[in-house]
């Protein structure tokens, strides 16, 4: 029993180092990966986030605890507005370069990035990005946080949770992207996120 449980050892070791870049999918369409970044290169975009004029999140007459800013464009909740936003500067630009590499996408695709810094207590409700987006890719910064997934069924939701360590990124496409709703769990400490999205092919071809 010793020999084969230390070969199974070895075989899942060995498919660990082979397997490609994302692990393998909860949900149809979601795809991750740990240590996109060092220790240096996170507090760097961490200063970076601080750095930018960040305003509480605002959805109609109801006021988050988390800060944002937008580049590229904008999705006003409170008016309900799409627009385009301040262009993304170069530090940002270079990040937004890596992610796309990592994901498979071209660089310009990904016209929108959304800083966050969720201060303690704060995190994101039940929703589906707006239909004018279409990927969604997410940077975790400072700390670790949870990925809530539901899909509506005939019985009530299924559900599913996964992880996102500080200095991994998530893509979300899809099934995933389009079916189930996510959501940030709350936690008790700081953290931060850029987030980069793709639009619609209806809003590229308007």
């Amino acid at each position: 029993m010793g020999s084969a449980r230390l070969l199974h050892q070895h075989a899942m070791a060995w498919m660990k180092t082979t397997l490609d870049l994302f692990d393998m999918p909860v949900v149809p369409g979601l795809a991750m990966r740990d240590d996109m970044l060092t220790k240096v290169q996170e507090a760097e975009l961490i200063d970076k986030i601080n750095g930018c004029n960040l305003t509480p999140f605002r959805f109609q007459r109801w006021t988050g605890k988390r800060l944002t800013y937008s580049y590229g464009w904008n999705y006003d909740f409170e008016h309900m507005r799409f627009a385009p936003s301040e262009p993304m500067p170069d530090w940002l630009l270079e990040v937004r370069s890596r992610t796309a590499s990592v994901v498979g996408l071209a660089a310009d695709d990904l016209a929108q990035a959304l800083l966050i810094r969720y201060d303690p207590g704060a995190g994101i409700g039940w929703h589906k990005d707006r239909p004018v987006f279409e990927h969604v890719v997410g940077i975790s910064l400072g700390n670790e946080a949870v990925l809530r997934l539901r899909r509506r069924t005939s019985a009530g939701f299924d559900r599913a949770k996964v992880s996102l360590p500080r200095r991994s990124i998530y893509h979300l496409s899809g099934e995933v992207r389009h079916i189930w709703e996510h959501s940030i769990a709350p936690i008790e400490v700081p953290r931060w996120s850029i987030t980069f999205r793709s639009m619609s092919e209806k809003v590229r071809t308007a």
